[in-house]
């Protein structure tokens, strides 16, 4: 045990002589929360839109004003036809045009249904399908409106669980947890034994009386210590800067993100095992786990939408797993008893790799 952790201390001696390595280390996760928080969010905000009213009346007045009182638009009312509203478009002053026709009081009061045009620029299609979404709901809403006050049709009622102001915050802050931690950690122990190969100090610690094991905990344990400063980093600054609070249990969250820091470790541990330069081991970490994380893990993109090939390739990625425990413990509230078959996952991985990381140990130089 002394030995253990005189060499624990050795490796913290070497992380503190690196200050640019600390400053990146504490730095990401600050850049990348507030990042993602804010600039990189889903949300619709300040979003320029046009109207044409073919109608002018009371009824459409009304209509304008309630999507006029939505403060996610910028609306541009002075649109005379469809000609300047193409003009609007190619010149990038409106991402929508709402067109109101010109029987479209006399159709609601007739009790017909009105129709309204919606034509969006594609050019940027998921811009374009966020903007649709919102004004649908604000159509349906001042449709339920007028209909209830005629005593006609049925009034809808649009509730959104768990997120009802469509924050980008609560579907980025569990992928930036996952990402974060699982590039930081792999990034770091990937360079660790081979450091020590490059600089020719492997040889003393084959020739020392440390069991293979000893050494992989002894480089890990800096690196665990250091993530579990950032996983804190972040988690104060979604609860404070980000205004996303932890419906679900501390404790729980705290004590999975365990298992997928020692996973992700383990990973790093690995390719430092079966790598010879710092530079192979760096390229091989950053391809091998930051791509696939962004890719296949749900974080960017939906796994539902993927061919069966990718969901089954995305399933032995951590992060996939840790993602939607995060969601489901930081957003939803759930327990164990809704998470527990994605922590057996993430605790089956982390005995694989801590398996073939002390299997691949070499205890003697090539």
């Amino acid at each position: 045990m002394k030995q253990l952790w005189t060499f624990v201390r050795k490796e913290f001696y070497h992380l503190l002589r690196d200050k640019r390595t600390l400053l990146v280390l504490f730095g990401m996760p600050v850049v990348q929360v507030l990042l993602f928080g804010f600039a990189l969010s889903t949300e619709v905000k300040n979003t320029k839109i046009g109207i044409l009213d073919q109608d002018k009346s009371q009824t459409s007045l009304s209509f304008i004003s309630k999507i006029t009182a939505n403060e996610y638009f910028e609306v541009d009312q002075n649109l005379t036809s469809i000609h300047e509203a193409e003009d609007a478009f190619k010149g990038g002053k409106i991402k929508m045009l709402v067109v109101i026709p010109a029987q479209f009081s006399q159709d609601l009061s007739s009790g017909k249904k009105a129709q309204v045009q919606l034509i969006t620029d594609a050019t940027d299609i998921n811009l374009g399908n966020q903007v649709y979404q919102f004004m649908s709901n604000i159509i349906l809403d001042f449709y339920g409106q007028e209909t209830l006050q005629q005593n006609i049709g049925v009034q809808p009622e649009i509730r959104m669980l768990y997120n009802p102001q469509l924050k980008g915050a609560p579907n980025f802050v569990p992928g930036v947890m996952a990402f974060i931690l699982l590039l930081i950690c792999v990034l770091m122990t990937a360079i660790a034994i081979v450091r020590e190969k490059e600089t020719g100090t492997m040889e003393v610690l084959l020739v020392s009386p440390m069991k293979p094991y000893i050494i992989i905990l002894a480089k890990a344990i800096p690196y665990f210590i250091l993530s579990m400063i950032i996983l804190a980093s972040i988690l104060v600054l979604s609860v404070t800067v980000l205004d996303l609070p932890i419906k679900g249990n501390f404790f729980l969250l705290i004590g999975i993100s365990i298992i997928f820091i020692i996973t992700n470790l383990l990973i790093g541990i690995v390719i430092s095992i079966l790598t010879d330069t710092q530079q192979t081991a760096m390229l091989i970490s950053l391809i091998g786990t930051m791509l696939p994380t962004l890719m296949l893990s749900g974080f960017m993109f939906p796994v539902e939408n993927m061919p069966i090939a990718l969901q089954m390739i995305g399933n032995v990625i951590p992060a996939k797993w840790y993602y939607e425990i995060v969601k489901n413990i930081m957003i939803k509230g759930t327990g164990l008893e809704v998470i527990w078959k994605h922590v057996l996952v993430l605790l089956g991985m982390m005995a694989v790799l801590f398996v073939i990381a002390v299997k691949k140990f070499k205890i003697r130089l090539e």
